[in-house]
């Protein structure tokens, strides 16, 4: 088994080669538009942002309010300048958001490729923030020092996520909260296409673990996959994951149900299922986890 720091470092490696650009396949910078046309980008121009923006709001359009971006899932008014920190911030679209909503915004990746995006946005877009290239598992900030920390599908591709939990704890302040978005092991995402399609009728099983099967195909599975990527479950969550924090809930947010469904069945979920039964079904075994909490006072 490698040591941590080694990890690490392939984690670090792999982002940097195949950073979270939205495209049609993972890393790249072609995208689909509504009319059908393929569309290139050079990374870091403002075309890339628009188009890798358009993608990812267009993936998440039902936690979106009229007025704000991922609207039903932060409060922007309530943190409006308060101290605001992103771990894993990728292309800094949501920490884009978090600064035009008026908050002092810190943004961190352990990825340098992401931090130098998220730069170049900021430039760009003539906004203000922090942003550092940090271990989520070492974070350099003084204790207490934010009110409000989220993270976006990012924490579970680190090797100890529980030492990720441990530093989010303590540079909350007292009463702070957070927003933590992490995949589900107990999905259709992950029970069918990962451990039934691949694990089992593929036979992966024979010659991968449940870790390197999560990893292998949870991200970049067109690229080998990337080097750690291990989904939780809420009982994880309520059970020993998030215990020092106050107030846990969690949320099952399926955005992927419509791919996993069409994969099961042609045009199932795309086309074939009512709208109202794919979001009771979201609502259960979606692929991500939406968890929220407070520091205690």
């Amino acid at each position: 088994m490698k040591k941590n720091s080694s990890i690490k470092q392939d984690i670090r490696d792999w982002w940097a080669k195949n950073p979270m650009t939205y495209g049609n396949e993972h890393g790249h910078v072609e995208y689909l538009d509504n009319k059908g046309v393929i569309r290139s980008a050079i990374l870091g121009s403002r075309e890339f942002f628009e188009l890798s923006d358009a993608t990812f709001y267009q993936w998440n359009s039902p936690l979106h309010t009229a007025n704000s971006k991922f609207g039903k899932l932060f409060n922007y008014d309530r943190f409006k300048e308060s101290s605001v920190l992103e771990i894993g911030c990728g292309m800094g679209c949501m920490a884009m958001n978090w600064a035009r909503h008026g908050c002092r915004m810190t943004a961190v990746d352990l990825n340098p490729v992401a931090i130098e995006q998220t730069r170049r946005r900021f430039e760009l877009f003539h906004l203000d923030a922090n942003i550092v290239q940090v271990d989520a598992e070492n974070l350099p900030f003084s204790d207490n020092q934010f009110d409000y920390v989220y993270s976006w599908g990012v924490l579970h591709h680190s090797p100890n996520l529980q030492q990720s939990l441990n530093e989010i704890y303590r540079v909350l302040k007292p009463g702070g909260s957070f927003g933590i978005m992490l995949y589900n092991r107990h999905s259709f995402l992950y029970r069918y296409v990962i451990e039934y399609l691949e694990g089992f009728l593929h036979l992966e099983n024979n010659f991968l673990t449940s870790l390197e099967l999560a990893s292998r195909y949870g991200d970049g599975a067109e690229s080998e996959g990337n080097p750690h990527t291990w989904p939780v479950t809420t009982s994880e969550v309520h059970g020993e994951l998030f215990v020092q924090f106050n107030h846990i809930q969690t949320r099952i947010l399926g955005t992927d149900l419509n791919y996993v469904l069409d994969l099961w069945f042609p045009k199932l979920g795309s086309t074939l299922m009512p709208r109202y039964l794919i979001k009771v079904l979201a609502r259960h075994w979606g692929w991500s986890i939406w968890i929220t909490g407070e520091k205690p006072i």
